[in-house]
């Protein structure tokens, strides 16, 4: 495992929770595999903590690159641009 700066293992604790980011996407920008993700997350978090992560990115096709069915982006739902023009969410 590379050295890493408190800073770096923030963002990549961030990282590893949000469900759009793949493994494959702090692999490029760290350098650290998924196992190897997996081992800091353990190490930095408290236990129940761990266990929720795991559980909740365990199979997840979001956070595998080759899983996924989209190639990058958030989902926008086609009702976006009418919701958003909507007078209320202007107020």
């Amino acid at each position: 495992m590379p050295n890493l700066s408190e800073r770096d293992v923030d963002r990549i604790i961030e990282m590893a929770w949000e469900d759009r980011t793949t493994f494959d996407a702090i692999e490029a920008q760290f350098g650290l595999s998924e196992k190897e993700v997996i081992k800091l997350m353990r190490r930095e978090m408290k236990s129940s903590s761990w266990r929720m992560w795991r559980e909740r990115v365990q199979g997840r096709s979001t956070k595998h690159q080759k899983k996924r069915n989209f190639d990058e982006g958030t989902f926008k739902s086609t009702r976006q641009k009418n919701i958003s023009l909507n007078k209320i969410s202007k107020r």
